[in-house]
C-alpha cells in the first residue's frame, strides 16, 4: 500500500467495513493522499476520525469522509455546509448519484471515475483557499 496507516484505530475500521465496500474506499483512500501530493498548496493530509469515519483534511480545507451509507455502497462525503458536493454536482451531475449535498455514492469501482472525482478531493483539500 503506497499510503500506509499510522493509526491502528483507523486500519481497524477500515478491516471492519463490508468486505464488498473495503477495497473501494481504500482505492478511494489513496485517491484522496494521491490527489493531495499533487496540490503545491497542500503541505499534508491528516487522517483522523470524525463521526466515527475515516476522515481527511488539509490544513487549508474541508474534511472528506469515507464510509458506507445505510443503503448499502459506499460513498466519500463532505460536510453539508460546504459547496463541494453541490458544485461537483453541477458539473458532474448526470455522472454520478449523490446523497444531497452531503456525498457521492457508488455501487461499484466503476462508478468513482478518478478522473472526475479528482476534482472534488481537490475542492476540499483546498476548500478554504477558494471560500467565496
Amino acid at each position: 500500500m503506497k499510503y500506509p496507516f499510522s493509526d491502528p484505530q483507523i486500519e481497524q475500521i477500515f478491516a471492519d467495513f463490508p468486505s464488498d465496500s473495503r477495497l473501494h474506499l481504500i482505492e478511494l483512500r489513496q485517491l484522496i493522499f494521491s490527489t493531495g501530493a499533487t496540490l503545491s498548496h497542500v503541505s499534508k493530509i491528516d487522517e483522523c476520525l470524525r463521526w466515527g469515519q475515516p476522515s481527511y483534511v488539509s490544513p487549508i480545507g474541508t474534511a472528506l469522509r469515507l464510509g458506507v451509507p445505510k443503503s448499502g455502497g459506499f460513498g466519500i462525503f463532505a460536510h453539508c455546509q460546504s459547496n463541494v458536493i453541490s458544485n461537483f454536482a453541477q458539473t458532474f451531475g448526470t455522472d454520478f448519484r449523490f446523497d444531497g449535498n452531503r456525498g457521492v455514492l457508488f455501487e461499484t469501482r466503476e462508478d468513482i471515475q478518478p478522473d472526475k472525482l479528482c476534482l472534488l478531493i481537490k475542492h476540499a483539500l483546498t476548500y478554504k483557499l477558494n471560500r467565496n
